[in-house]
């Protein structure tokens, strides 16, 4: 089969969307089978097509990340999906891009899968002030509801997407697949402890000390900033507890202040964007992934932190519940004080209870390999072939 997967942003550029895709791809290639990846770049000048992706000029849009707005309606962009001749059409996102592989698939008479992966009311704030979010939100979903219109087939990493879909005006099936991590690269033979060493020495963290961390965009809507309030106010008068914060985001600043206010600059660590491929030495050297954030849908560090045998601490989000199993490969808290209990609850254990969880963490994934995905979305690439038919 032939695939093409329209995505807004690719590597090198890393979220947790661009993860999936390169996951989906490389389980879908390892299949024998055949993808192109269409995506935005601000660093190009012309469409250039380069080991399998085809990277299209855009525009950058710095509020959004460093976001690249394409043109969806290009000429050359469509003769290279003509030349390509795709059985279907895979859109991972709703911008230039999302909206060109509308358009493509609409012109060759392609179905068109769709996969929603992000709660757009909880990134309202950065493109509308507060007067304007209900306006803002009602575009949005609208925009939503005309791009799944239009899909053959529906798909999301979380069942939180069905209140969402619903509230935008679609109501209709969508598949659930959750998120797949390359479990090789965040086993337990992955990183040396060396590496694990010179991370902790790099952030002057003791040897012996207990290291939660989260890793992932630093802005607003992740709650990084309920993190650390939980941190100062659970965690704070412990010297041998560490928290450290993995990612680059427009709230960054704002956060180290924050950190710095409660005195605890040296032990609320900001180390600022990781490669993805050097990421698993970061998971390795820490004791467990804590978050706050409501406004996940299958969060893919929060499975790559599993993947690497870290027990997940989690606020308690009832749409998003099915990530965490509760005292196998996780804990859900709803309030500080349960927060505190658990973080030093896990603090406590010996290095002999330690080795048995993270096992135990890391075998509740083992079933999130890429293939897996790549497996289940070759039956629904294959339905909407037929639906289309």
């Amino acid at each position: 089969m032939r695939i093409a997967i329209f995505v807004e942003t690719y590597l090198p550029y890393l979220n947790g969307v661009v993860t999936h895709v390169k996951i989906l791809r490389e389980g879908l290639i390892h299949n024998g089978h055949e993808v192109l990846i269409v995506t935005a770049d601000k660093t190009v000048k012309e469409h250039v097509l380069e080991d399998g992706v085809l990277r299209c000029p855009a525009l950058e849009v710095k509020k959004i990340y460093g976001y690249g707005l394409s043109s969806p309606i290009s000429l050359t962009l469509m003769k290279r999906i003509k030349e390509f001749r795709p059985d279907v059409i895979h859109i991972q996102q709703e911008f230039s891009i999302g909206l060109a592989g509308v358009r493509a698939a609409r012109a060759l008479h392609l179905p068109l899968i769709y996969t929603l992966h992000t709660m757009y009311d909880d990134y309202i704030y950065y493109i509308a002030p507060g007067p304007l979010t209900g306006i803002a939100r009602r575009v949005s979903h609208n925009y939503v509801r005309f791009i799944a219109r239009r899909a053959d087939i529906v798909t999301s990493p979380s069942k939180k997407c069905l209140d969402y879909l619903s509230n935008a005006g679609v109501h209709r099936k969508v598949y659930v697949i959750p998120n797949s991590v390359e479990l090789d690269d965040y086993s337990e033979t992955a990183t040396t402890p060396e590496q694990r060493a010179a991370i902790r020495e790099r952030y002057h963290i003791p040897a012996d000390a207990f290291v939660a961390c989260f890793c992932g965009r630093i802005g607003k809507e992740k709650g990084v900033d309920n993190l650390i309030k939980l941190w100062h106010a659970q965690c704070g008068g412990d010297p041998s507890l560490y928290l450290m914060i993995i990612g680059e985001g427009p709230f960054r600043k704002e956060l180290e202040a924050l950190a710095q206010s409660y005195g605890l600059g040296g032990r609320i660590i900001f180390t600022g964007a990781v490669p993805h491929e050097q990421i698993s030495p970061y998971y390795a050297c820490c004791n467990a992934y804590a978050t706050a954030s409501l406004s996940e849908m299958y969060s893919i560090s929060m499975l790559e932190a599993q993947a690497s045998g870290l027990p997940v601490v989690q606020w308690l989000d009832p749409d998003n519940i099915d990530q965490i199993k509760v005292g196998v490969n996780g804990y859900l808290f709803e309030t500080a004080e349960e927060f505190g209990r658990i973080i030093h609850q896990l603090a406590d254990v010996t290095p002999e209870q330690r080795v048995e969880l993270a096992k135990r963490v890391r075998d509740s994934v083992k079933e999130r390999s890429s293939d897996s995905i790549a497996n289940y979305l070759l039956d629904l690439y294959q339905q909407a072939i037929n639906k289309h038919r």
